[in-house]
Parts: C-alpha cells; structure tokens; sequence
C-alpha cells in the first residue's frame, strides 16, 4: 500500500494525545493512519530569514511536518495573492480583486519553497494529495525538481467560467500549474466543466468523455468529490450541545420565539448583508412573525486587517441598527448579532435548538454548515435549512428550501415557509437529507479521491499516461 502524503495550507499538529482538529483533518485523519501518512504544511509561524528545516513529530499513527514562512512572503502569498486576489475571483467578486505583480511572485516563492522542504521527505511508492488555491502551483515546482509520483489536486472552492478566470492578468500561468496533476478534482460537475471550458478556450486542449483533459501526451484525470461531514460526530456534538449552558441560556432567552440562525465566517462571499436585507423583508411582509421569530447571526472575525472585510463589518453594523431600530419591541429584539467565534459543541447545539438554518452564500464551493445544521437536528422536531442555490450543497441537499441569494423577496417568502412547516413535512425534509448526508459522508469523499488517484498512478504506470 502507498503511504499517503497530504499537503494544505496549514497543519494544527495535534497535542500529545489528542486528535488533529479541523473539518479536513477528520476527513483525512482515517486514510492517513491507514497508509501510516505524512501531513505537511505551514506551522503558523512567521520568521524574519529563509524557512529552515521542517519539523517533524508524530502523533496518532501520522507523521506532521511543518515549516515556517518568512513575514514578507506570506503577506504576498497569503494576504495577498490568495485571498485578495483569488478568493474574491473564483468566488465571482471580481469588484473585490486586487491585482499586484509582486503577490504573484510572492505566491510563487511560497510554493517554490514548500517542494523545496517536501521534496526530501519523500518515498519512491507516495502518493500525494495537495489542497487547495493556496497551492495550486505546487505540483508543477514539485515536478521542476524531478518528483514523477502521482499527485493529485483537490479544490475546495468554485472554478471560475473562463470569461472571469481570464480577468487574472496571470490565468494562463496559473492554469498550466493545473495540468501537471494527475488528478484535479473539484466540489460539482459545474466546477470540473468550468475548468474543461478553461482547458479548451484557453489551451485548446483536447477532452474526452468531458472528464479527461489531453494535453500533448499528458493526461489529466477529472473528477467531482463533494465533501461531507462526519455526520454521527455532528450528531453527537448537537446532542451534548443542546445541555450546555449556553444552550438554556438561549432557549430561556427567546420566551417561545423561534430561532432562526446563521453561522458564517465574516466574508463577503458569504451573503450576509444580502441576508439581513432579506429579513427585513421578511419582517415587512409578514408582521404577523413579530414578536415570533428571533434571528441569531453569528459572524466569525477572519481576516480582519483587510480593507474589504472592514468595509463589510461597517455596513453590517449599519444595516443591524436600521432593523433593529424599526422593529424591536420593548420586549423584543428581530436580531442578534454575534461577532465571534464559538465553540462547536455549542455551535452545534444552538443549531439543534433553532427552527430554521440560513445558509445563503453568494457563491461557495460546497458550504459544510449546510451539511452540519441539517446533521445536528433532533429527527424528531428538525428545523428547516433554507439554503442558496449557489452553494455547492444546493447539489445534493435538493429537500432543504432553495433560494437565489440575490432575490430578497424569495428568501423571505422560504423563512415565512420554514417558520410555518408542518412537522410531517420537516421530518419528511430532513429524513431525505440524511440519507443524502450518510451516502456522502467526509468517509466517502476521501476514499472515493483516494482511489480515483490510485487509478490515475496506475493508468501512468501502465503506460496509458505519462507526466509531461
């Protein structure tokens, strides 16, 4: 059996002890122990000089190696051409993009480095799994320096159509890197169709089969990987949630209302003013919900020194103040914002205790919250998920309520529906949705990317493709 080497942005190596935490390291953790895997990445530390040897620990059954990143190039690699340049883009916010020739070459660097650091560390028979938009240039520095392993990609965020890709001054360089992978997977059949579009509007590659991509004698695999939750940990999680304090606390506190909730890191990919907007609709066109409902948004700081994500939290502070001024009641309040992070269990219990899920983003790879709302419902009183059309989940989860973010009306229209479902119906709803869930668990995800890349290194050996 191959050992298993995963690459990410980030590696948290867990205490002695205790398990990797993370929604990707419960998806990997399995296959890593299995395959007696390495997890590399960056510690989380910045340094003033060059990156010096990674360290390596062990832990559970995996061995972690991690390195650290000089200040000035992480804020170009991270800051910078990452997350200013292509989150908004493959979230299609190119309003948000800000384009500089030195994030590039910072990005570049990074990833130049961590083949640098990896590249020692690995065995004749691995197989690679690197994660993400931090890394898409990896595979292709990794081959500079003579690895011909098989090496798979997996993107956890939309692919972008190749009218808005190729706004990147940069998109034809950045795509090739793509195709020295083995295997690229995505999150939807739109997302892989979408990088086909690039290959052949902007390669003039060949595809076969709208899955393989040809490109001289190199063959790059496609395929659609939705990942999913742990559904029986988001149980459990839910279950001991709903008896912690905080849970009482919450549910004393609405005086009979219904809990209507959202739980996003703050960013504008997520939809929020969109969805306060829509719950002042909500509140204009039904008054009979006054005084019934109570919305909870919780907004977890994330990149916070960046100017887009300043402007964001101002107007939701403003837009917060003209509904809760319209509206509150001397003894009562539409919402409540809550802008901090908070811890699972209760995340998971306030989710079981509430009666309708918002999960509006306007554009998102797949949206795990969707998933763990859905997994964290009591079977017996489940609450209603009304989820965006253009998350990835809307692929899957097709029982949830579907709405177009950008249609306030239409959004109001689904919590009004939530609010006054019929248990028959919510059970009906939910029952459908786990079945979906537990069929596409984060078990399932894993395997099924694991094998299809197995089957790519084997196709190379045998000849049928080979690494440019």
């Amino acid at each position: 059996m191959s050992r298993l080497v995963v690459v990410s942005n980030r590696v948290a190596v867990p205490a002695s002890g205790q398990p990797a935490p993370g929604g990707l390291a419960v998806g990997l953790q399995g296959a890593l122990k299995e395959a007696k895997g390495l997890w590399f990445g960056w510690s989380g530390e910045l340094t003033g000089t060059e990156s010096g040897q990674p360290e390596v620990v062990r832990r559970g059954g995996v061995t972690y190696a991690t390195i650290d990143i000089n200040e000035k190039d992480y804020r170009g690699y991270y800051e910078g051409f990452s997350n200013n340049i292509l989150w908004p883009l493959f979230h299609y916010q190119p309003a948000f993009l800000r384009y500089r020739r030195r994030y590039f070459e910072a990005y570049n660097r990074v990833n130049d480095l961590f083949a640098k650091r990896l590249q020692p560390l690995l065995e004749p028979d691995d197989l690679l799994w690197i994660h993400d938009y931090q890394l898409i240039p990896l595979g292709a520095a990794l081959r500079r320096l003579g690895v011909d392993l098989p090496i798979g990609f997996f993107l956890h965020i939309p692919f972008p159509a190749y009218d808005l890709l190729r706004v990147l001054p940069v998109a034809k360089e950045l795509f090739q890197s793509l195709c020295v992978y083995d295997l690229v997977g995505f999150q939807t059949e739109m997302d892989r169709a979408a990088f086909l579009e690039n290959a052949r509007m902007g390669l003039g590659a060949a595809t076969e089969d709208n899955q393989t991509l040809q490109l001289g004698e190199h063959r790059v695999a496609t395929g659609v990987f939705p990942i999913g939750i742990d559904v029986d940990e988001v149980e459990h999680q839910s279950r001991l949630g709903q008896g912690v304090k905080a849970a009482h606390r919450l549910t004393s506190s609405l005086h009979g209302s219904k809990l209507i909730i959202g739980a996003d890191r703050l960013d504008y990919s997520k939809g929020l003013l969109e969805r306060l907007r829509a719950y002042q609709r909500l509140l204009a066109r039904y008054p009979d919900v006054h005084g019934q409902v109570v919305f909870l948004q919780i907004a977890q700081p994330s990149r916070t020194m960046m100017i887009s994500y300043q402007e964001i939290t101002r107007n939701l502070q403003k837009i917060l103040g003209r509904i809760n001024a319209r509206y509150t009641h001397y003894d009562w309040v539409p919402i409540r914002y809550m802008e901090k992070s908070v811890g699972r269990q209760t995340l998971m219990g306030f989710f079981r205790v509430s009666h309708v899920g918002l999960v509006t983003p306007l554009r998102d790879g797949m949206n795990l919250v969707a998933k763990e709302y859905l997994a964290a419902q009591d079977p017996d009183d489940p609450g209603v998920l009304v989820l965006s059309s253009l998350a990835g989940a809307a692929q899957e989860l097709d029982s949830a309520l579907i709405i177009n973010p950008y249609d306030q009306d239409a959004v109001a229209d689904a919590m009004q529906k939530a609010i006054n479902m019929p248990l028959a119906e919510r059970r009906e709803r939910h029952s459908a949705a786990l079945a979906v869930l537990r069929r596409n668990d984060i078990h399932a995800w894993r395997r099924g990317f694991i094998e299809r890349l197995e089957a790519a290194a084997r196709a190379t050996d045998s000849g049928l493709a080979t690494a440019p």
